[in-house]
This record gives C-alpha cells, sequence and structure tokens, in this order.
C-alpha cells in the first residue's frame, strides 16, 4: 500500500476532529448527532466503468443555535469505494472490486445553515444548505502485486491530481430532513441530501450530465 506521510495523516485527522473543535472552541456546547446513510454516487461512463456505486455513509455532526429556528451545523461523512483511471481515460471511474487500482476514503467535511421549523411537541422539520469539502484519501487499491501494482500506483497517482485539481472537492450540500421524539434524551430522525458538482462550471470537461453528483438517504440519532 502506498506510503503516507505524517502531514497527510495529520491533515485528515483535523478533518475529523474538525465538528468537535469548530463548535466548542468557537460557538460552545453543540448538540451532537450520528448518521447512517445509503450515498449513490451516478456515473455514465457506458462500458467503460462498472455500475454506480451504492455505498454505506457514516456520519458525526455538532448543531449549534444561532436564532430561534436557525442553527449552524459542522459535519462529517466517511465513504469508501474503488475506482480506476485507465490511460484512455479522461477522468476516473468507479470500478467494482475485481477491476480496482484504487482504494478511495472519502471525509465529507460540511458546514451548513440548518432552519428548524417545530410541527408538533414532538415532531421537527429541518431544511439545511451549505459548502462541503470532499478531501478524498487515494491509496492503491489491496491485494494486487507485480505488474498489476504498478499499474495500479500509476493510476493512483492519476486519481488523486484529478480529485485535488481545479476545486473538484468543492461541494455546495442542500437536503431536507424530519426528526421525531423518541425520548427525553433522543430524537430519532431521516435526512435526505444532495452535493452539486459546482467545479463542472469551470473544468472545462465534457463531462457526462450525471458526473460528479451525489445523492444521500438516511438516519440521524441527535442527543437532545
Amino acid at each position: 500500500m502506498k506510503r503516507i506521510g505524517p502531514r497527510v495523516l495529520f491533515f485528515f485527522l483535523f478533518a475529523g476532529l474538525a465538528p468537535s473543535l469548530f463548535s466548542q472552541a468557537i460557538l460552545g456546547n453543540p448538540v451532537w448527532s450520528i448518521k447512517a446513510s445509503v450515498l449513490v454516487i451516478p456515473e455514465d461512463n457506458g462500458l467503460e466503468g462498472d455500475p454506480m456505486p451504492i455505498l454505506g455513509s457514516f456520519g458525526v455532526s455538532a448543531t449549534h443555535a444561532l436564532m430561534e429556528r436557525l442553527f449552524l451545523e459542522t459535519s462529517l461523512d466517511l465513504y469508501s469505494t474503488h475506482y480506476g483511471f485507465p490511460d484512455n481515460a479522461k477522468w476516473p471511474y468507479p470500478y467494482a472490486e475485481e477491476n480496482r487500482s484504487t482504494r478511495v476514503i472519502g471525509f465529507v467535511l460540511g458546514f451548513q445553515g440548518v432552519y428548524r421549523q417545530e410541527l408538533s411537541p414532538s415532531v421537527w422539520f429541518r431544511a439545511f444548505g451549505g459548502l462541503a469539502a470532499d478531501m478524498r484519501l487515494c491509496l492503491i487499491a489491496g491485494g494486487l502485486e507485480g505488474a498489476d501494482k504498478d499499474a495500479a500506483s500509476t493510476e493512483t497517482s492519476r486519481t488523486a491530481s484529478y480529485f485535488w485539481g481545479k476545486g473538484r472537492w468543492i461541494f455546495p450540500t442542500a437536503g431536507l430532513g424530519m426528526d421525531f421524539a423518541a425520548s427525553q434524551k433522543f430524537l430519532l430522525g431521516f435526512d435526505l441530501r444532495a452535493w452539486f458538482p459546482l467545479y463542472k462550471l469551470w473544468s472545462g470537461e465534457d463531462l457526462p450530465a450525471a458526473e460528479g453528483w451525489r445523492f444521500a438517504a438516511g438516519l440521524r440519532f441527535t442527543f437532545r
């Protein structure tokens, strides 16, 4: 597996701690939530790529009240999937495990404003939007040897350069959700979220319409 330098490890460690550091040091004690979602990454590369990834995603968020119905939320979501970047390709394609060259681990750090409306004493509606940064860690896929590993090393370097170039890590995000009082101490809710490929406005690439979008649906558990 490709060696990870100490600066890279520190960067991703900071990304994982960012919601806690930001909320507690600047805004005070937040309300915490944990999330589990199904993440869909659409693609339309014909026979070049494998079917679009449908993944499990897990996350945590910290929410701080700004006004009666307005909140600021910081969040971190994690996912992992495989990509390939063959010589004849202009961008990385999602690949099934048997065709893998690169393991991509996504650390999606989000900052969003939240509007919350009480529908009843035990039900709340949420609408939210903001910006997210998909800080993708690209590693040579495990289990490869010899010439396959050498080719995967080249593809992994190209994949990392692509994802980190031209602002392709910036994603505006928006979503809707509802929360229900499960007890005096907990809320059980669900979220529908979307991430928008803003970079397509300036990257100058002739990409398929589906490329770059993300959609997720999942459950949310909030400590009141």
